[in-house]
């Protein structure tokens, strides 16, 4: 083999362990920065909203597993007075696909007035959910619900947005394996990502818009996208 061509090889090498290193780095760094503040629903903590991060609907309206155990448990919040409010944050980009319809109605169905759902039409990623909780709907301390792989990207991004953010993991069931695997791949790119986005750079989300206090009444967000 010629040297040029092994010298090359050696430099590729190398920056390939240094990206993995980096990025495991990263990803500890965020699993640590985040971890004194991931609760359970006995605490004391109490917020201005909870806030219900989307998940997959299926075409009928139904909620996937992992979205209806994120509803249960903030139902449990709910009814444990730890916030009487509920943002449920989502992606409504398109006509024929609505997750914050579908999380709203699975929560009125629990008996939850929609006065108190907030619905985020245009959260179509973790950092947009929680930038817009933020900016659109002024909640300035609140209890993230997800399951346990994402929470602590979730706690993360909202404490560099300068919230005062904890999470509890709503994982009362055992998924599908290949799925779980797929899922914290995905989660391990997106937290070097997310790490750079809120902690450098803050770029503002792709809708902003109208303020909502969650002060106010959430049944205006009915016709808000």
């Amino acid at each position: 083999m010629k040297p040029l061509i092994i010298q090359m090889l050696k430099i590729f090498i190398l920056l390939t362990v240094t990206i993995m290193i980096l990025g495991f780095s990263i990803s500890q760094y965020v699993e640590q920065h985040a971890q004194k503040y991931i609760i359970t629903s006995d605490s004391s903590v109490q917020a201005d909203a909870v806030l219900v991060l989307g998940a997959y609907v299926h075409p009928d309206g139904r909620v996937s597993d992992m979205l209806n155990d994120r509803l249960s448990l903030a139902q449990e919040l709910y009814e444990k007075k730890k916030s009487d409010k509920i943002i449920v944050s989502g992606d409504h980009g398109q006509e024929d696909y609505d997750e914050v319809n579908a999380m709203k109605l699975f929560l009125k169905d629990k008996n939850i007035p929609p006065s108190n759902i907030f619905m985020d039409h245009a959260g179509f990623n973790t950092y947009e959910s929680i930038y817009r909780a933020r900016d659109i709907f002024h909640a300035k301390k609140i209890i993230i619900v997800t399951q346990r792989y994402h929470l602590s990207r979730a706690i993360f991004i909202a404490r560099e947005l300068g919230m005062e953010a904890y999470g509890i993991a709503s994982d009362p069931r055992e998924y599908d394996a290949v799925q779980m695997r797929n899922y914290k791949l995905r989660e391990f790119a997106a937290r070097n990502k997310d790490f750079f986005l809120a902690k450098f750079i803050q770029p503002k989300p792709t809708f902003l818009g109208d303020t909502i206090p969650v002060s106010g009444d959430g049944s205006i967000t009915d016709d808000h996208k």
